[in-house]
């Protein structure tokens, strides 16, 4: 299963220009937004805006970007399932077949101290809806959390002419939930002390 398409959305950047070239060399287009579409620009990477490819502006300030069908659609999809994919076509949606995200980075920001409303600004939603939708279908979709796996990603699809082995699929959406779990466990954390 060729790898086609890729959302790449992540606060934290480090190795990620290695990671963006390697998809590049494979032909994957890459969807972006905002900090990360510029960092990839940089690179010469070109990254499609997500609005570009929803056909959807970004609103709110920025809080919705990624939530919309054809980004979970494309995520969600079972690839050998006729239904979904009768569907994918009647209603113009592409599979994207690798989700790299690194959520808001909420225990960072308040750790250093932060306004209230700064804290609630930095729960992210977007991030951790695509990664769970990835991590559900990890049959098909690589999800990349963490940028110390960006080195094992790029040598599986080194290894495998651009595509990654289910194995390590099931390997990077176990770390999803773990790293969902933990995040919410925080927020919950810091609001029940702020607001008891």
């Amino acid at each position: 299963m060729k790898m086609k398409r890729a959302v790449v959305s992540v606060s934290n950047k480090s190795g990620l220009s290695e990671l963006a070239l390697c998809l590049k060399e494979y032909g994957v287009e890459i969807l972006s937004t905002g900090g990360t579409k510029k960092y990839l620009d940089g690179i010469g990477v070109n990254p499609v805006e997500v609005s570009a490819y929803t056909g959807f502006p970004e609103i709110m300030d920025g809080r919705v970007k990624t939530l919309h069908p054809k980004v979970h659609g494309g995520i969600l999809n079972i690839r050998d399932n006729t239904e979904h994919q009768k569907a994918m076509e009647s209603l113009n949606i592409k599979h994207i077949d690798m989700i790299v995200v690194n959520l808001y980075p909420f225990k960072e920001v308040i750790s250093k101290g932060c306004t209230f409303e700064e804290a609630i600004e930095n729960i992210d939603i977007g991030g951790p809806s695509m990664i769970r939708a990835a991590a559900k279908n990890f049959k098909y979709v690589t999800v990349v959390v963490d940028p110390d796996d960006y080195s094992k990603v790029i040598e599986n699809m080194k290894a495998n002419n651009g595509e990654t082995i289910e194995d390590l699929r099931f390997y990077l959406a176990k770390k999803v939930f773990y790293l969902t779990s933990d995040y919410d466990k925080n927020i919950y954390s810091y609001l029940s002390r702020v607001k008891e």
